[in-house]
């Protein structure tokens, strides 16, 4: 499925979903830096624990939302509340202020994606499906490429002008949604929800009918364990590539080096992950699009778990490339997988509910991953990274159970 042949739907989302979300990495990264100057490491590592918190809600609020009232309107909210935010955040002269706004702007974000994902879904087969995730998981990516480098220069000088472009570009994105895409929840779905009450009551009721989903659960368990070893890139990865991983010759050339070690090896690392997201996810989904989803996720996760654990055994920069490499692909095998996996098990009717949560299988894994820190100071680094590769393979393990359990009517294609 060429792009050209999409829904104007899908068009105008992929362009704007591209244009905000690097704009939103050019100040993103830099948060974290900012409050510690304003209010203290130990007071802004308390403070940036609450938006993953509330993040992990609206997730779920945005699900329930994107199935009660419709994927547009949902949308909508979200970029019309960002927008506002971006503007208190650029007006404001007080980091506190700051701080609310930036939760605000979290707070839209997490409304918007289960509306999105939902979005896709509705408007694609189940063969162009992973295509289509990954086209938009590649315009994603190329907003964490660029924004950060673009925001190293244009947040430290020109924070205000950033931030009101932000708040332009939200809006003229919410008005592109507005004039340019069209509803796809269902007719008959919407009617069918416009009947049931407005509450908290009934959505949590929703979200208890889909946990008690046991193959859903399964999947969700999968997924914690799966985000704990990738959250490891900027966790224990980046400790120990800044512990072991010495000054080094990456480049030479006659008598001239050029060397990198600790943090700058960790900063090529990233960027090589990042590189290799952007160029490769359609090549790859396009290679494993006739793979099964239980084949896909399972060796994803092998990959994953091999790719870290074998990080182990070597300091120099040029071996750690390669394991880089064998866990990215992983990660690009597994990502637009997971993604259509869920679109296809999901009822129609809850199908943003459904995408919102299985976020929470990242929200937790983000809590959950920082162990591996703590961990660090009675291990050794095999010790560590083969805790990782034990919580990657038992996410295949599950994910092998997963697919046992589905009725086979459900995943024809999922045995090979």
């Amino acid at each position: 499925m060429h792009w050209r042949s999409w829904d104007l739907n899908l068009k105008v989302r992929l362009f704007g979903e591209l244009i905000t979300h690097t704009f939103f990495w050019m100040y993103f990264p830099f948060m974290a830096l900012y409050f510690s100057d304003s209010f203290g490491k130990d007071v802004a590592g308390v403070l940036l624990m609450v938006p993953p918190l509330l993040g992990m809600l609206s997730n779920l609020f945005g699900g329930y939302l994107a199935d009660k009232v419709g994927r547009k309107p949902t949308m909508l909210l979200s970029l019309c509340t960002s927008s506002l935010m971006f503007a208190v955040f650029a007006f404001s002269g007080s980091p506190l202020v700051d701080y609310f706004a930036f939760i605000g702007i979290g707070i839209a974000g997490s409304l918007y994606w289960p509306a999105s994902s939902a979005m896709v879904a509705d408007l694609t087969t189940e063969e162009d499906r992973r295509l289509v995730f990954a086209t938009f998981y590649t315009a994603m990516n190329i907003g964490v490429v660029a924004g950060p480098v673009l925001g190293s220069f244009f947040f430290v000088h020109y924070r205000f002008e950033l931030l009101l472009v932000c708040t332009v570009i939200e809006l003229l994105f919410a008005c592109a949604i507005f004039f340019l895409v069209k509803e796809t929840l269902p007719a008959e779905v919407r009617k069918e929800k416009a009947k049931e009450r407005f509450s908290l009551t009934q959505q949590f009721k929703g979200y208890a009918v889909i946990f008690r989903d046991k193959v859903f659960a399964l999947y969700i368990g999968a997924g914690i364990l799966v985000a704990i070893a990738f959250m490891q890139l900027d966790m224990y990865m980046a400790l120990y590539v800044k512990e072991h991983v010495t000054n080094q010759p990456l480049l030479w050339w006659g008598d001239w080096t050029f060397t990198v070690g600790g943090t700058s090896a960790f900063g090529w690392l990233m960027g090589l992950n990042g590189l290799l997201v952007v160029l490769f996810t359609l090549p790859v989904t396009r290679w494993f699009q006739h793979w099964s989803d239980r084949n896909s996720m399972v060796i994803s996760s092998v990959l994953y778990g091999f790719g870290m654990f074998l990080m182990a055994f070597t300091a120099n920069i040029w071996l750690l490339f390669g394991c880089m490499t064998i866990l990215t692909l992983g990660e690009l095998i597994r990502t637009p997988v997971a993604q259509s996996f869920i679109s296809k098990y999901a009822p129609e009717d809850a199908r943003g509910q459904y995408m919102g949560a299985s976020s929470l299988q990242f929200s937790i894994g983000r809590f959950i991953a920082p162990l591996t820190i703590g961990i660090s100071q009675w291990l050794s680094p095999v010790g560590v990274f083969g805790i990782i590769l034990a919580v990657s393979l038992f996410s295949a393990y599950l994910y092998i159970r997963l697919f046992r359990m589905i009725p086979e009517e459900q995943h024809s294609t999922s045995q090979s």
